[in-house]
């Protein structure tokens, strides 16, 4: 008799603590190696999103993200098999809020291609 491993979970905890205590080096090992990730927003429109490749691309971005005086907050999230949807939420010093909403693919709970759409109020430039 041949026992199958169940498939490993997302940890939605690692998710929120990683986005709440601006901790890219914990949100970066929720990505696989071979991972994708797309951006759109004001300036990178749907016809020309940004696209990162890999854990290195990746983790450049959240370092540059994370490291910035700004509050992130995970309003929402959803694991349904091998899909995940996750709404976060940041405000900056300034009063500049912006919302990013993302849904993902997972393998071995692990990301392996996201999109995020985000949103910046009005008085806020994409940085």
């Amino acid at each position: 008799m041949s026992t199958m491993a169940a498939p490993a979970a997302f940890d939605t905890r690692a998710l929120r603590e990683g986005i709440e205590r601006c901790d890219a080096e914990a949100l970066l090992a929720l990505y696989a190696e071979d991972a994708e990730l797309r951006v759109v927003d004001r300036k990178t429109q749907p016809s020309h999103p940004l696209v990162m490749h890999g854990r290195d691309e990746i983790g450049a971005m959240l370092d540059d993200v994370y490291s910035r005086e700004m509050t992130h907050k995970l309003e929402q999230v959803v694991v349904e098999g091998d899909h995940l949807a996750f709404l976060e939420s940041c405000h900056y010093p300034d009063g500049v809020r912006v919302l990013m909403a993302s849904m993902a693919n997972l393998r071995d709970g692990r990301i392996v291609d996201q999109t995020s759409v985000q949103a910046w109020d009005e008085s806020g430039s994409e940085q």
